[in-house]
C-alpha cells in the first residue's frame, strides 16, 4: 500500500463514521414513517377551515375584527403569556372548535410588582398601579397575594389594564 498520511485516513475514518451514524439514523425515521414491514400507512388529515377572524386580546378574551367578543382559553392566554394588545387569529371550524393563534404580539416590557386579591380578582401592583392578572396564571405558578412577581405588560402600558403573568419570584 502506498504511503498514505495518517491525516487521511483519520479524516476518512470519520467521514465513514458519520455515514453510518446518517443511515442509522434515517433507518430509524424510516421506520417510525412506516413501521417495520416497510408497508407506507398514508396519514389522511380532514382539516376544514371554516371562518377565520383576525382580532386583538383584550387580557381576557379577542375582539375580532367583526366587533364580536371571542372568549381566549385561560388556559392559553395564560401559557402562551398573550399581553392586552396582541393580535390573534381564530379558526372556527366546521365542527365548531375555536383555534387560536398569536399572530403579532405588541412591544412588551417585564415588571415587578406585589400580587394581591381583591373582590376575587387578581391584580399586581406595580408602583402603585394595578394591572389585573388571570386566576389561571395565578393557580399554575401557585402564587399567592403578597407574593412578588413578575409581569408582562405592553411597552406602552398607557391604557393597560391586564398584565400577563411570566414568573412568581
Amino acid at each position: 500500500m502506498p504511503d498514505v498520511p495518517e491525516k487521511q485516513i483519520k479524516r476518512l475514518r470519520a467521514l465513514i463514521q458519520e455515514a453510518e451514524t446518517n443511515l442509522a439514523a434515517a433507518n430509524e425515521l424510516l421506520i417510525s414513517l412506516v413501521g417495520d414491514d416497510g408497508n407506507v400507512t398514508p396519514i389522511v388529515r380532514e382539516e376544514t377551515l371554516g371562518k377565520i377572524i383576525e382580532g386583538v386580546f383584550d387580557g381576557q378574551n379577542m375582539v375580532g375584527s367583526d366587533s364580536k367578543t371571542y372568549p381566549v382559553p385561560a388556559n392559553y392566554a395564560s401559557k402562551s403569556k398573550l399581553v392586552q394588545g396582541d393580535i390573534l387569529k381564530l379558526t372556527i371550524t366546521e365542527e365548531g372548535a375555536f383555534l387560536y393563534k398569536q399572530i403579532g404580539p405588541i412591544p412588551r416590557k417585564q415588571v415587578i410588582g406585589a400580587l394581591k386579591l381583591e373582590n376575587g380578582h387578581y391584580f399586581v401592583d406595580v408602583n402603585g398601579r394595578n394591572f389585573r392578572v388571570l386566576l389561571a396564571s395565578v393557580t399554575y405558578f401557585k402564587a399567592k397575594p403578597g407574593d412578588q412577581v413578575s409581569v408582562n405588560v405592553p411597552e406602552d402600558d398607557a391604557g393597560a389594564e391586564w398584565a400577563a403573568l411570566e414568573a412568581a419570584l
